[in-house]
């Protein structure tokens, strides 16, 4: 069976290196790498953080139906390829899905089954200073991004696992441990004395455990929001 691992996150929240480490540490996980229509940005290469391709190279693929889900994000197509999934699924791998809040509804509505992780930043102060440090984006982006991660975040309640990404060798070791654990709980075998410390340490991070730490982190972009942005 192919375990389908949704992560979300605002951009800035440092999704892509937590994605990067975890890959390196759980071995037969699979990535799939997201099509958009949008142009490459930094050092971004085709085909490694996302497969770069035309509107109407991105259209005829909605008219093939080549999609797991997609969307319009900022007057941008992004999209998850179905031959991700059918190539995992030969090979006996995991899936891990790298999409947006509204990409993850829609997968959750086509595979029920699939397990969602919500990466939080610490506060929305220093979401906004990450958004800055990377300088790939003008003034008025990152203050549409700040915007879009306070309505994202509102969303966290219908993902499985929240992780806050604060300490990244802890969040990468977290994360790590979630996928483990749902391989384990899946597996029906009696789990080892290791095994059962990746279970303790996942069942951490899961929704109902993680609802404390998160106020703060909610209350930070609440205010921003209630003073009118920054």
């Amino acid at each position: 069976m192919t375990n389908v691992f949704i992560i979300s996150a605002p951009s800035g929240s440092g999704k892509s290196t937590l994605v990067e480490g975890a890959r390196a540490r759980v071995p037969d996980l699979d990535f799939s790498v997201s099509y958009t229509t949008r142009k490459p940005r930094g050092h971004e290469q085709n085909g490694r953080e996302y497969c770069f391709v035309s509107r109407g190279e991105f259209e005829e693929m909605i008219r093939r139906d080549a999609f797991l889900e997609h969307a319009d994000v900022f007057g941008n197509y992004y999209g998850t390829a179905r031959r991700f999934l059918r190539d995992a699924q030969e090979k006996k791998h995991d899936l891990l899905l790298d999409i947006d809040v509204q990409g993850a509804a829609q997968i959750k509505c086509a595979l029920p089954d699939a397990v969602s992780i919500f990466i939080l930043p610490p506060n929305r102060e220093i979401l906004e200073k990450r958004l800055r440090n990377r300088s790939l984006d003008a003034e008025e982006v990152i203050q549409r991004r700040l915007v879009t991660a306070r309505r994202e975040i509102e969303n966290y309640d219908k993902y499985d696992y929240i992780l806050v990404n604060d300490r990244l060798e802890e969040s990468i070791e977290a994360l790590k441990s979630i996928l483990l654990a749902v391989r384990l709980k899946r597996a029906g075998v009696e789990p080892t004395a290791d095994d059962t410390a990746i279970l303790n340490r996942a069942e951490r991070y899961r929704l109902e455990n993680a609802r404390q730490e998160l106020q703060p982190i909610l209350e930070s972009f609440a205010t921003s929001a209630a003073q009118g942005g920054r």
